[in-house]
Parts: structure tokens; sequence; C-alpha cells
């Protein structure tokens, strides 16, 4: 590796002479809106702090401003207008590469004062103003500088407290005790397919994300008691918001790295017209490698993806965007046919896997009067999973032991109405219309049949509708309060669910805030469950098409204290009872699908389940102030269910504490150059498996678990170290960065499970992956 890094640093220092003597600027460019309406605010001033002489400017009859020849670094800016709360925007970056555009929205006062002080940064506020508890902002500079992020917000998230890695091997979390499929993605405020490669059926994480940080803006996370909008999920939420393009000038990026090589473009698509584009496209650098002859061991992997969004106003009063992701990706491996080589049973297997998904969305939006905002989306979506196994016999021939291949499309209509009644009161409406298509087939070998047994086949349509509304009341300068209604119904079974979310925040000064939050949320089930089928006197039946949602009830208190401008502290509690939770019957029975991972349960199931999350977090907060930032967040917490056995006993994802300390420092080493050290250390209870019944594994030739042990044995604790060092140089309408990330770099050996091994007929452990470096280069321009 010390020769290919040598040549990396020798590349980027070329040219050193001619921009050293230079200081370098950039211009701040964007749009003053308002918060509810998105109409725009000409007359505001816009300011950069801390500048001598000061810079800003004022926003013309479109709301627009431009503040040219700032120099480069982290700037502060303070936006006001009569009658509106000023915006303080911490932590600005500005690059020589790129110009940097904002579109910042401010509030109303209902008191018309015309200044208000804000102590706390407005970092630590959401960009959805209807979340009062457990949200927080994540920004595209999170997503690239935190340690091992690799630039993917399901990595970089388990830094936040209540998040927890399930494998590092990929981006899967649990929140707050609950399982990885609790988690809804939406992007442009309507709801999108798990935008992942990798992807395994039933799951809402992957192998890497499919969304390149070029196209993110700030975006939120939640991780409880949910605002109105949002249904169908009980674990968390990612609103994700994309960026629109440089409308006046055409800008590139390009960046090559072990995980893949991407280029994105973006500018105007005219000159006389205020629309642009952006896009990027990425393809995977293991791809190029294999295809160049490098060996790269037993699995031959591939991915692919392309993200867009085209902004298209089409008047004073509306706008267009055309926006979607798609991403392919498979992996294969052959069975080694000589026997002398047969180390372990998986030597005898040959596997091909794809995963495949897309989504395609027009947004239009339409400011009725001055108080009325309409937004209506339509997204096509869909994706494809499939898998197949064939093992070599004692004759070397292939048997197959399983195949899958699950389909599912769906066409999402969304509208929603945004409306200010007074400065006290905003209204946020709206219907969400599902249409559905599916395609799932599942076959499993039968040892004692000795031959391949469907367990999914089902082929055709269905539907969902959700609607929501909810107020915002401004009852005082202090008291904040949210008032919302949840609607859904999924007409495959008729199964629906009426769901009130409320929400407050008290400033008890200007410091210190209380907030406090419930809500009852609702999920489907994984779509392939309702469909497992079984035979009865030659018929076949559906024994889980019934199923009822999985409900759950969220309590939560919070308090949060500025410090300082620069430095937040955060304390949560919460409470969930988790309800209607499907789970196989019987009173000898100890499966509950809230410790499902991936795939469909099959098996004949009840909504008679239960379960409860609780706990405690901590999160001390610094932002980026002095080029120093630190996150700690600490959390302890429980997770347990309860099936007709009447018992509680711990889900897998109980790990019941988890602490994660985050941090860097960049360094401005000579004229134009910064150095950055980022890291990151995990600390947590491990994950909870079921012991393995040794003498009935033997028996069957497979793993076979002892059910009645489930959840029992601990994993020892978790520690894993990432680290991130890098080098960015500004020139002369370009700006690079060279980065070099580390995940475990203490190579240390994390538990993941047990398995049986037939081979030899013991219990081996699976162990989560090793050091792992990251070498990438970015350029903009």
């Amino acid at each position: 590796m010390k020769p290919t890094i040598l040549l990396f640093v020798l590349a980027f220092s070329v040219g050193v002479c001619q921009a050293t003597a230079q200081t370098l600027t950039q211009t701040i460019r964007g749009t003053v809106i308002d918060q509810v309406t998105k109409s725009p605010m000409p007359g505001a001033t816009v300011m950069i702090l801390n500048t001598e002489p000061l810079m800003g400017a004022v926003s013309d009859q479109n709301g627009e401003f431009k503040i040219p020849h700032v120099p480069l670094g982290s700037h502060t800016l303070r936006v006001g207008f009569i009658g509106y709360r000023d915006a303080i925007l911490p932590q600005i970056l500005v690059n020589s590469g790129k110009e940097t555009v904002l579109t910042v929205a401010i509030q109303e006062d209902f008191n018309q004062m015309e200044e208000v002080v804000v102590i706390a940064s407005e970092k630590d506020r959401t960009v959805n103003d209807m979340i009062a508890v457990s949200g927080r902002t994540f920004t595209v500079e999170e997503t690239r500088k935190f340690a091992a992020a690799v630039n993917d917000p399901g990595r970089m998230v388990t830094s936040f407290t209540g998040v927890v890695s399930t494998d590092d091997g990929n981006n899967n979390i649990s929140i707050r005790g609950n399982g990885p499929n609790g988690l809804l993605w939406r992007m442009e405020g309507i709801d999108i397919p798990n935008p992942n490669h990798f992807v395994n059926p039933g799951t809402s994480g992957g192998g890497i994300s499919i969304l390149s940080a070029q196209l993110l803006s700030n975006s939120d996370f939640i991780t409880s008691a949910f605002p109105a909008e949002y249904g169908n999920a009980l674990g968390g939420v990612f609103d994700l918001n994309l960026r629109k393009g440089n409308n006046e000038k055409r800008e590139f990026t390009f960046q090559a790295g072990f995980l893949g090589t991407d280029i994105a473009a973006e500018g105007p698509l005219s000159p006389n017209y205020k629309g642009s584009y952006l896009i990027n496209y990425r393809y995977s650098t293991l791809s190029i490698l294999s295809k160049m002859g490098v060996p790269l061991g037993d699995f031959v992997t591939n991915f692919q993806d392309l993200s867009f969004n085209f902004y298209l106003p089409t008047g004073k009063k509306s706008t267009i965007s055309i926006f979607g992701f798609g991403g392919l990706s498979d992996q294969n491996s052959n069975a080694d046919k000589d026997s002398l080589n047969w180390s372990t049973d998986a030597d005898r297997y040959s596997s091909t896997f794809f995963s495949n998904t897309g989504a395609v969305g027009i947004k239009h939006t339409y400011m009725l009067n001055k108080s009325n905002f309409l937004q209506t989306t339509v997204l096509a979506s869909g994706n494809g999973i499939g898998s197949t196994y064939d093992r070599l016999n004692e004759s070397y021939q292939s048997e197959e032991r399983y195949f899958e291949n699950f389909g599912q499309s769906k066409i999402t209509f969304s509208s929603v109405l945004n409306t200010k009644i007074s400065p006290k009161y905003n209204l946020r409406s709206g219907v969400f219309l599902n249409q559905l298509y599916f395609n799932l087939r599942e076959k499993s070998f039968d040892e004692q049949a000795g031959n391949m047994v469907a367990n999914i086949d089902s082929k055709g349509s269905t539907q969902s509708v959700q609607a929501f509304s909810q107020l915002q009341v401004r009852a005082s300068e202090k008291l904040n309060l949210n008032l919302g209604l949840h609607y859904m119904r999924f007409l495959l079974n008729g199964s629906n669910s009426m769901e009130p979310r409320i929400s407050a925040t008290y400033e008890l000064d200007e410091r210190q805030r209380l907030s406090l939050g419930y809500g009852l949320h609702s999920q489907i089930q994984p779509l392939g469950t309702y469909f497992s089928e079984q035979q009865e006197e030659g018929q076949t039946i559906f024994p889980n098409k019934a199923l009822d949602l999985s409900k759950s009830h969220h309590f939560v208190l919070g308090y949060d204290r500025s410090l300082n401008p620069y430095l937040r502290l955060k304390v949560e509690t919460y409470y969930q009872h988790l309800f209607q939770i499907p789970i196989k019957p019987g009173e000898d029975q100890t499966y509950s699908i809230l410790n499902q991972q991936w795939s469909f349960m099959t098996d004949p199931l009840v909504n008679r389940g239960f379960g409860k999350n609780y706990g405690a977090e901590f999160t001390l907060e610094q932002f980026t102030h002095r080029n120093l930032y630190f996150l700690l967040s600490a959390s302890l917490y429980n997770s347990l269910y309860k099936t007709e056995e009447n018992k509680w006993r711990n889900t897998r994802f109980n790990g019941r504490a988890n602490l994660v300390f985050t941090a860097g420092k960049e360094y401005h080493w000579k004229k134009n150059r910064v150095f950055g050290v980022n890291i990151r250390s995990v600390y947590g209870g491990g994950l909870w498996d079921t012991p393995i019944d040794l003498e009935a594994s033997i028996a069957a030739g497979e793993t076979v678990k002892d059910e009645s042990r489930a959840f029992e044995i601990q994993n020892p604790a978790y520690f894993r170290t990432d680290l991130r060092v890098s080098l960015k140089r500004n020139r002369p309408h370009s700006t690079q960065t060279l980065a070099l990330d580390i995940q475990n770099v203490t190579n240390r050996e994390n538990t993941f499970g047990s398995y049986f091994e037939p081979m030899e007929g013991v219990i081996k452990t699976a162990y989560q992956t090793p050091l792992i470096p990251i070498l990438s280069y970015r350029i903009e321009f």
C-alpha cells in the first residue's frame, strides 16, 4: 500500500508554488424563503459574521442573494428579515472548487419582534420544524468526514445516541433496540425503497448506500415519536433532502476510491433559465480491478448506480423537480470441484446473488397564495432481489438447495398542503396513495422429502393508503405544540390504524429547553410474509395473509442545554410499548418477528406478541469551533420481547449499553492546505444469540439452534475504532482531497455469532470484519 499512497501524495503536491502565493476566494449565494409557505423573501439581509470589512448582501425580489470574493474556510452567516427570527448558519464551508449555494428558511416571529438573540447553534435544530423530540439534522460534511462513514448515511448515524450497527459488513442499524426493518426511508417528502446495494429481503439496509453525498442536502434523522406525516415505521426515519445543482455555473466532481469511482456534474440547463441539473454516476472499483485480471478472492462483486435531480422553475409560483436513483449489484461464487481443497462445507457451494433498486419521482410545488403552499409528488419505484445456492454432492454434481426471486414495485402519489393560518398557527395535511405490485418466489430444500419445496409463490397487486394532519401551535414565545393524527390502511387484508401524535417544547430560558413527545405508530409486515404458503389436503393456503399491523406506543422526555454557542448537552429518556407483533403460536414457541434480521418468515404467525424498549441517552456535542468538533454519545437501554410462553426475553439487539466517541480536528498546513484527523471509537454490549444444539446439528448436517433457549447467550462486548486522515488542497478553481479511512484500525475480532461446521462436526465462531483500509481521492472543479 505504501507505494500507492506515495504516488497519490506526489500527484497531489504538483504545482505547489503557484498556489501558495495566492489568496483564494469563492462565492456564497442562495435563496431566502419562508419556512412554511416556501415563498421568497425579498429584502432579507445576509451577513457573514466576523469578517473585516463586514461582508453581506440583501436578497432581491426573488429572494436571491450573492456574496462574492469570500475567503476560503468556515464562516457563520446571519440571515434577518423584519418580523422574522434571525437564522444563524454556523460552519458554512467555502472551498475554491465549487460555489457555496444555500437555501435558507426563516421563521416568522408571532410577536413581530425585529430581532431575537440566538445563543444555541441552529445546527441542533431539524430541517422539519415539526420534529420536537428524538431528531437531529445531519449534513453532507458529516457523511464525508466521520471516520469510516464513507459517504454513507447509514454508517454515519452510528455515531448518534441510540443507534447500533448490527453487522460491520453492511449498514443495517438497530435504533433504540428495534430491528433493522423498522426504518423508513424518505426522499423529497415521499417514501422510497431501501436505497442500498446488496440488500437482503425484508431489511432496510445493505452493503453500501446507492445515494451519493454529492446530491444530499441537510437532512433529518428521527429515532422515536415521529410527527404525524411519517407512517409505516416503528424504529426510525431517514428524511433525505436533495440539493439543487448550480444554476449559474457548470461544476464537476470526480472521486476514485476502493469502493467506487464516480463522477458528478451540475450546472444550468440553459444560460437564461434558472433551472439546473445534478447527476452522479458510480461504478465499482472492484469490478474494474476484476476485469483487469486482479485476483479478488472467491467472490466476484459488482455494483453501479446513478442518481440525479433536475430543478425546473415553471413560473414565479411553481416549480417542477425530477429526481431519482438506481442501483445494480451482484455477487457470485463458484464451488471448488476438487474435494481435497474442501476445508468447510461452504467450499461445496456455488451461489449467485443480485439486488437491483430504482426510483423516479416528479415533484410539483405551487404557492397558492401568501399563506398556502402545495406540494404534489408522483414516484415510481421498484426492487428485485434474488439468490441461488447449489451444493456439490459426492459425485460432484450440483444440487439446488435454495432459490429466491422477489420483485416488488410501487407507484406512489402524495399531496401535502402547508398552510400558515397566522404567525401562531401552521397546518400541514396530506395524503399518500400506494399501488403495490409483487412477484414473490422462494424455494428451499426439504431434507426429509429430498427435493425443493415452494415456500412463497405469489404474484399480484394491492394498495395502501395513508393520510395525516398536524397543527403547529406557537402558544407563546417559550411554548411550541405539535398536534397530529396519522391514518394508515393496508387493503390486502383491511388492516388499519388511527394514530395520534403530540409533542411539545418549552424554552426554560435562552439556553435550556424541555421536550415531550408521544406517538402511536404502526408498520406493515415485510410483504413476503403475507404470502407464505402451506399445503392442506391438496389445497394451498396462506396462513399469514390476515396478519394485522405491528404497533408501538412511543413516549419521550428530553432536556437540551447550550453550554455555550458551540457546545450542547442533551439528555433523553424513552419508553416504547410494542404490541400486535407477529409470533409463532404456542406456549413453547419463542420466535418473534422483532428479531428478524433479513428474509421473510414463512411459518404461520399470529399477532399476539409484545415488546418493550426503554432507556436513557446522553449526548455532549461540540459543533466545529476552532477547527475542532466532537460528539460523545452514551446510551443505557433494555430491549425485550414476549411470545405466548409469557416470558420476557432479550431481543437479539439488546446490547444494554453503547458508548461512541467521534471527533475531528483540522490543521491548516501551509497556505490553502488543510490536514484533517478524524476518529470514532465504539464500545457496546454484544448482541444476543441462541445456543446451537450440537447433537441435532450433527444429525441434520446443518446448524440447528435450541429455540427453547432463544437469545440466552450474549456475544462478548463490542469494541471498534475507526480512523480517517485527509489532506485537502485548494487551488484556483479546484479543490482536491486525498483521504484514508481505516475501519477497525486495531483489527479487533468482534464476535458476530456461532455456526455448526458439518465437515468437522464442531461449533465455530463467526467474526465481524477485520481492519479495512479505504483510500480515496476527490477533486471538485
